[in-house]
């Protein structure tokens, strides 16, 4: 009997009658002899009211606690789903992450999953029943419960897909795929129909709000084929037709045709970049500057250094905009006496624009062309930096918009 993974997110699950449709749909599958597993989110805009209320008592909140809390929404969403299901007639139970248990580190709020024991679930499905398993949360060695973080769901359907060696992840949104780029940007925008995980993974990373980065890093490394489909369509549409509806996100190795030289174009505004200017030149200066940063945990994107001049550079790099302060707060007690740099300063009025096509490993003329296009719409580009398959830009935050339509038209997505 074939085993399926299903993730609805929190607009999915955004309703009593939302609820009722997931589990019609999953009842749908159930009847055609998959055995179905469940991981929803929160209802949509729980976990934001829950964490509100704790900073309506603190700013700084202890992070443990924050998790006691935020855990709560998915919580209340396997019991409603669990429910829902019983009372069309089937059977279903559903745990939280402590109880099947997921395993994960102690990084509170940004927890890593480590181990998930399968043999309850298992167990569960023999007996014929719809499991059902909170999403975005675990518990560590030391029984406290943690979170993953903001998409964290995405990732606790892939690690049990994983885990139980599932057929498929289906991941239910508000969207019906993963399209060339945001069709609220570029209206010709286009579905994709299949997508790698290198290429998925790298759109993720860029900006691309579809998946959450970590539950394609599970997706690649356990090779989970996963489908990213819409949850707004009839729940009673034939489940041949929705099997086969939304984007796959699969193996390179699976593709017999020739790649798109370019798959999409990814954007990204969450991103702030920091200068530390005037800092000598000379070897460890990096580590000393990135050091205590990633010791703050927290997350170094783009990185470049300017030509030397006088034995002295500039060093930039960005990081996630919600860290700008907290950075720059480490760098100017830790790290500018130290280093003795001239100045450190922070800006949020940029963006981060990509290309991004497993093609381009067999074309030539990609940074030539994505360069042009840019430059003709008078963009001026302030970093650059690239991998085999992506080459990203950042620019100023008023032009992305711009920059994505023209390259969108550039490289020919829209047909």
């Amino acid at each position: 009997m074939s085993l399926i993974v299903h993730k609805y997110g929190g607009t999915s699950m955004g309703s009593i009658e939302r609820i009722k449709n997931v589990a019609r749909r999953i009842a749908k599958w159930q009847k055609a002899g998959y055995q179905v597993v469940v991981v929803p989110s929160a209802m949509s805009g729980e976990t934001n009211r829950l964490l509100g209320l704790a900073r309506e008592i603190s700013d700084r909140a202890d992070p443990r606690e924050l998790d006691q809390i935020a855990s709560t929404g998915e919580q209340v969403s396997v019991g409603l789903l669990a429910i829902a299901l019983q009372a069309i007639g089937v059977k279903a139970k559903s745990y939280t992450g402590w109880q099947v248990p997921v395993t994960t580190n102690s990084a509170y709020t940004k927890a890593r999953i480590e181990s998930i024991d399968d043999a309850r679930v298992r167990r569960d499905l023999a007996e014929g029943a719809v499991v059902v398993i909170t999403g975005f949360q675990g518990i560590d060695a030391h029984q406290n419960i943690t979170t993953l973080g903001r998409g964290g769901s995405d990732t606790s359907a892939v690690a049990v897909a994983a885990a139980l060696k599932a057929d498929e992840c289906l991941i239910y949104t508000d969207v019906d795929g993963v399209y060339t780029t945001d069709p609220r940007i570029v209206p010709e925008a286009k579905r994709l129909e299949k997508v790698t995980f290198e290429e998925m993974l790298e759109m993720a990373s860029l900006g691309s709000k579809v998946l959450q980065i970590r539950s394609v890093e599970f997706a690649g490394k356990y090779k989970v084929k996963t489908r990213v489909l819409s949850s707004l369509t009839d729940p009673e549409m034939p489940l041949a037709e929705e099997a086969a509806s939304g984007t796959l996100i699969t193996y390179e190795e699976d593709e017999t045709m020739e790649q798109a030289v370019i798959s999409g174009i990814a954007f990204n505004r969450d991103e702030a970049k920091i200068t530390v200017a005037g800092v000598p030149d000379r070897p460890g200066i990096a580590y000393k500057i990135l050091g205590p940063v990633a010791e703050a945990n927290i997350d170094v994107d783009m990185i470049i250094q300017n030509v030397s001049h006088d034995g002295q550079t500039d060093f930039s790099f960005t990081v996630h905009r919600n860290e700008l302060d907290k950075a720059l707060d480490v760098l100017k007690s830790k790290v500018q006496g130290e280093i003795q740099a001239k100045a450190i300063t922070g800006a949020k009025d940029i963006c981060k624009v990509s290309v991004v096509g497993i093609g381009m490993r067999s074309h030539v003329g990609i940074a030539s062309q994505m360069f042009e296009t840019l430059a003709k719409e008078g963009i001026n580009i302030q970093m650059i930096s690239t991998s085999e398959i992506k080459i990203s830009v950042v620019i100023d935050d008023k032009y992305m918009e711009l920059a994505v339509r023209a390259l969108h038209k550039a490289f020919g997505l829209e047909s």
